[in-house]
Order: C-alpha cells, then structure tokens, then sequence
C-alpha cells in the first residue's frame, strides 16, 4: 500500500480527494484540516506522498514544506502542491522549494489518481 497524506482546510475538498485518491486500491489515504496536524501525522505514519493546499489559514503550505524538511523523520517525503496559483512563475518557485510537483485546484476528481501515481514513479 502507497500511503498518501492529503492537506487542506476545506473539508468539502478534502472529502472528494480522499475518494478519488481511494479509486486506486494500492493507495491508504489520510487527511488534515491543518498544517500543524500535517506535520504531526506525517511524522507518526510517514506516508510516502504529501498533497499539501498552499493557501491554509495559520499555516500555509510553504511554511508546512519548510518545517517537514526540518525533521529528520519527514525530510525526505515527497510534497506535492495542491494550488490554484498555476501561474508559471508560482510552478516554478515551488519547484525550487524541493516540491515533487504542483497540481492545479480545482482538480478532476478521475484523474487525481492517476496523476498522483505519475508523480510517486
């Protein structure tokens, strides 16, 4: 099983990512309503893949990124960005960051899957 940690504050979104993600039964998928429980559920389960929102109220997910990569047991997990921010100037910047990749939200519910699988290969 491929563990997938999926970060956001809106729960209407979280719930919808968790069930495409599902779609694919190789795939154990958790959620977060925040950064601070991100940070303390990836380093108990140390999922193999974090989609983490950027825009969170009291954590953002540059400062979640930044704070992972400060732990020595979450340092070297995967982060991939969930953002409307897609301008290329934004991709890029997160990319600097060390992120795997950045998705666009809104996302397609069929095909989340499918492209969290390309991005863990």
């Amino acid at each position: 099983m491929t563990r997938i940690l999926y970060v956001d504050d809106e729960a209407d979104i979280r719930e919808v990512a968790q069930m495409s993600l599902e779609l694919d039964p190789e795939f154990e998928v958790r959620t977060c309503a925040s950064g601070a429980a991100a940070i303390a559920d990836a380093a108990a389960w140390v999922p193999h893949l974090i989609l983490l929102d950027v825009m969170m109220p009291g954590m953002d997910g540059p400062t979640v990124f930044a704070q992972l990569r400060d732990q020595p047991a979450t340092a070297g997990i995967p982060v991939v960005f969930i953002t409307a921010r897609t301008q290329t100037s934004e991709v890029q910047a997160f990319i600097e960051m060390g992120a795997r990749g950045v998705l666009a939200k809104p996302f397609d519910p069929m095909m989340l899957a499918a492209r969290v699988r390309d991005l863990l290969e």
